[in-house]
C-alpha cells in the first residue's frame, strides 16, 4: 500500500510540473493578450468616467468625474438619433449581406469550377478593397451625374439625389457591397459540405427546389448562418471610414452612427471622455447583440 501511494505522489507531481511548463509556455501568449487587449478595455473604462480632453487643462490634468459623461450623452438628443441609425444600419446591412452572400453562394454550388473562378474574383474584389476606396467608388456611382442615375436616365426613369435624397440607403447599399463576399466565402464553405444525396433524396419525396432550399439546406447550415450573423454585426458596428467618406454622417445627423458620433464628440469636439463614453455604449450594443445570438443558437440545438 505504501509503494502504491508513493506511485500514486509521483503521478501527481509529473502531472502537476507538466502543468506548470505548459504554464510557462503559454505565458507569452497571456502577456500580450493582457497588453493589447485587458487594459486597453479597463483604461476605455476608466477614461470614460473622467473629463479627459485634447485641450484645456483637462489634456494633462483629467479628473474623475462619475457617470457625468453618461448623464450628459443621455441627455444629448444626437445620441438616441445615432442608436437608431446605428440599428437601421445594422439590420440593412446584415439583410443585404447575408441574403445576397448566400444567394451567390447557392447558385454558384452547381456551377463548373472555370464559371466559379472568375464570378468568385469579381465579388471578392469589392471586399478586398479598403473603406475609402469602396467610398470613392460609390460617391461616383451615386452621385447626380453618376452611372446610377445615368442608368435610369438610359431608362427613361427620372434621376434620384441618392447621397442627400437617400443617404441611408446609400451607405447600406455600399456596405453591403463591401461585405457580401464575406458572406458568400462562408456560406459556399457550408454549401460544400451539404450532401448532395440530402437534396436528391427531398426532390424524390416531391420537394421542388425552394423547398428544398428552405426546410433542407438552410437546417444544414444553420450554426454557419448565426456564425456569419454575429461576425458581421460586430464588424458593421464598427464601420466608420466608409460612412465618413461617403456622407460625413450627415446631411445632418441623417448617417450619424455611433462611431461618427463618437469621433465627432471625441476629436472633433476634443472631449475624450465624452467620446470613451460613447464607446462603452457601442461595446454594449454589441455585447447585447452577442448574448442574443448565443441564446437562440442555445434555444435550436
Amino acid at each position: 500500500m505504501a509503494n502504491k501511494s508513493k506511485v500514486q505522489k509521483t503521478g501527481k507531481m509529473a502531472v502537476f510540473v507538466d502543468d506548470m511548463k505548459h504554464s510557462v509556455l503559454l505565458l507569452p501568449a497571456i502577456l500580450l493578450l493582457l497588453l493589447f487587449f485587458i487594459v486597453p478595455i479597463v483604461l476605455t473604462v476608466y477614461y470614460s468616467f473622467t473629463n479627459m480632453a485634447l485641450t484645456g487643462s483637462a489634456a494633462q490634468n483629467f479628473q474623475f468625474v462619475g457617470i457625468q459623461n453618461y448623464i450628459s450623452m443621455f441627455k444629448d438628443p444626437t445620441t438616441l438619433v445615432s442608436i437608431k441609425n446605428t440599428l437601421i444600419f445594422l439590420v440593412g446591412s446584415l439583410l443585404g449581406q447575408s441574403v445576397i452572400g448566400f444567394l451567390v453562394a447557392y447558385l454558384m454550388k452547381e456551377k463548373a469550377q472555370a464559371f466559379r473562378s472568375v464570378l468568385g474574383p469579381c465579388i471578392l474584389a469589392g471586399w478586398v478593397m479598403p473603406e475609402i476606396v469602396v467610398s470613392m467608388c460609390c460617391l461616383a456611382f451615386f452621385d447626380v451625374s453618376g452611372t446610377m442615375n445615368q442608368i435610369l436616365q438610359a431608362l427613361h426613369i427620372p434621376g434620384v439625389d441618392w447621397i442627400y435624397g437617400h443617404p441611408m440607403l446609400t451607405i447600406i447599399i455600399a456596405n453591403v457591397w463591401h461585405g457580401a463576399a464575406f458572406s458568400m466565402m462562408n456560406f459556399q464553405s457550408a454549401l460544400d459540405n451539404v450532401s448532395g444525396d440530402i437534396e436528391e433524396a427531398a426532390r424524390v419525396d416531391g420537394a421542388n427546389r425552394i423547398q428544398t432550399l428552405i426546410r433542407v439546406v438552410v437546417p444544414c447550415i444553420k450554426d454557419t448562418i448565426a456564425t456569419n450573423t454575429m461576425l458581421n454585426t460586430l464588424s458593421t458596428l464598427g464601420v466608420f471610414g466608409l460612412i465618413w467618406a461617403l456622407t460625413g454622417g450627415g446631411p445632418g445627423t441623417a448617417t450619424t452612427t455611433l462611431p461618427i458620433y463618437m469621433y465627432n464628440q471625441g476629436m472633433k469636439n476634443f472631449q475624450l471622455g465624452q467620446g470613451t463614453a460613447i464607446g462603452m455604449l457601442l461595446l454594449l450594443v454589441g455585447a447585447v447583440c452577442s448574448v442574443i445570438y448565443t441564446r437562440v443558437m442555445k434555444s435550436e440545438e
